[in-house]
């Protein structure tokens, strides 16, 4: 049965000095990794994308966004994507591995920057041009190391990743109408409620079950969901599960009977009514229409 295309950062760094880590720019990841990367796809790492040049669309998770210069775009690992790019597309993209990440640290991990991590995050940003431009410095920085084999080469890496993903989150939460310095508490709670679902969306489809396994109540579990992302924990629980329909239904060949039954509805009509409530279409409208 065909399975969605899963990539590794060993898959495309041929420079093999590091199979954790890898940066090039987009002209050339697009010219030397055209094969691998031509269909929709996903990662067993994280990645960001920073468009300089150029135009069109990059679609994550089945949302489509606009490609232009100053577009940056956060991938975590699992997460399917594909584009339609001009020729003129240029560009930087680096990849790692949530070990290469934090081995350097005690006390900071990929958690703390929601980009990454959150579904309910955005994953795409447009920046000015003097920000984009300070970007491109930090990332030329990055790519020049990665190309030697100096002294204490990781550390250096890991120090410009810290800079980008700290002066990237600061931009962020500076052009947000939530006020995230007095949520930084349930940030850290709702990451790890996301984590729980992430692993047992299958199994568990109760608010309730979550809330035990936080060791908190299902009242404040729905408070920290619905101060983050304004919406209830169900439609957290629902949503994980319709987005691994939809990755299923266009990339892989099982029934959605078959998803169903993997994703824990034993009542496929339910699932059925569920999907077409949380997308305003059935699974055979969406095939046709993603397809079309």
């Amino acid at each position: 049965m065909k399975e969605i295309q899963l990539l590794k950062i060993d898959d495309m760094n041929q420079h093999k000095n590091s199979s954790n880590f890898y940066v090039n720019t987009i002209q050339n990841h697009l010219i030397n990794n055209h094969q691998r990367i031509e269909k929709p796809h996903k990662h067993n790492f994280y990645a960001v994308f920073l468009f300089t040049k150029g135009s069109g669309t990059h679609e994550i998770d089945f949302t489509t966004y606009e490609v232009k210069p100053g577009a940056i775009f956060f991938l975590y690992p699992g997460q399917t994507h594909g584009w339609h790019l001009s020729d003129d597309i240029e560009g930087y993209l680096f990849f790692h591995t949530k070990e290469f990440y934090e081995m350097g640290y005690v006390n900071n991990t990929l958690y703390e920057y929601p980009f990454f991590k959150s579904n309910a995050s955005n994953k795409c940003f447009y920046l000015d041009q003097m920000f984009t431009s300070k970007l491109m410095h930090d990332i030329e920085n990055i790519y020049n190391e990665y190309l030697q084999n100096n002294w204490k080469k990781t550390q250096l890496i890991l120090s410009y990743l810290t800079q980008i993903y700290i002066l990237l989150n600061r931009q962020i939460e500076s052009n947000s109408l939530i006020d995230h310095n007095s949520l930084r508490h349930y940030q850290n709670q709702f990451n790890t409620f996301e984590h729980l679902v992430d692993k047992y969306y299958k199994e568990i489809k109760s608010a309730s079950e979550y809330a035990e396994k936080l060791n908190i109540t299902q009242k404040h579990l729905n408070r920290i969901v619905k101060s983050i992302t304004d919406k209830t924990t169900t439609n957290i629980i629902i949503e994980r599960n319709i987005l691994e329909a939809k990755r299923n239904l266009i990339y892989t060949n099982k029934t959605f009977n078959q998803i169903a039954q993997d994703l824990g509805y034993t009542d496929y009509s339910y699932f059925n009514k569920l999907f077409k409530k949380y997308t305003g279409e059935t699974p055979t409208e969406f095939i046709k229409r993603y397809k079309k």
